[in-house]
């Protein structure tokens, strides 16, 4: 039988969702003005979207991927990216902003894609740093197919799932931000938290608490600068 690894109290994990990115000024896809209102889901984040108006899509996120970079970090990513001071941080992130490694994280794990990248629509595995760059018709990957976005529609898999389970696993502390817990199997990620690490959510709403969090109710930008100087304080959450 294979030994589990023991936890480590210096670890820190952070599960983000939607609810911090919102509080940069970027629109969810689930609250009542976002982004789903204006479009199907059908026609922007699927495979079969992809396949019946490829145009539709590209110009979508291109408009999301500019949308994104003009966008900064909030005090609730700065005040994670503060935790590396002390903790070794993980940093697991359903969104596909890059506001977490503007903040300053230095180990961020996407689990649903990244919009400044590209891949191939052929191999997922062959994907491009775009950055700024629109993806066109007619932009090609080394494959000669059509580049796409470099995101997680639905119906297919998230990625990085295994390599974000084992820190779960591993980590004294697990800070859970921003998210509903309504996607899965990405949410699933919170049940691979270890009985005696500390765990704490923070989110204005959630689908149901799960076992073992602590659940604070209120917005990251408030609540998370105040866990986070506790734990650099070696103080305890209240």
């Amino acid at each position: 039988m294979k030994k589990s690894k023991p936890i480590d109290m210096n670890k820190i994990v952070v599960f983000s969702g939607a609810g911090v990115s919102a509080e940069s000024g970027l629109q969810t896809f689930r609250d009542s003005d976002g982004l789903w209102n204006n479009h199907s889901i059908n026609d922007v984040a699927t495979p079969a979207g992809w396949q019946r108006n490829p145009q539709l899509v590209l110009d979508f996120y291109n408009a999301r991927r500019k949308q994104t970079l003009e966008a900064e970090p909030n005090p609730a990513h700065l005040a994670i990216a503060e935790l590396e001071k002390k903790f070794e941080v993980v940093v697991v992130t359903q969104n596909v902003d890059n506001l977490h490694e503007k903040a300053g994280s230095s180990s961020v794990i996407h689990v649903h894609g990244e919009l400044i990248k590209a891949r191939s629509s052929v191999d997922k595995d062959l994907i491009y740093t775009i950055n700024d760059k629109d993806i066109k018709p007619g932009d090609l990957c080394d494959k000669g197919s059509q580049l796409r976005p470099h995101i997680v529609w639905f119906g297919e898999t998230p990625q990085n799932l295994d390599i974000a389970s084992e820190h779960m696993k591993t980590a004294g502390r697990v800070l859970v931000v921003g998210t509903s817990l309504a996607v899965y199997p990405a949410a699933g990620l919170l049940k691979k938290a270890r009985h005696h690490a500390e765990k704490i959510l923070v989110s204005l709403d959630v689908e149901k608490k799960p076992y073992g969090y602590t659940w604070l109710r209120g917005k990251a930008v408030k609540m998370i600068p105040h866990i986070v100087d506790c734990w650099l304080e070696d103080r305890k959450v209240r």
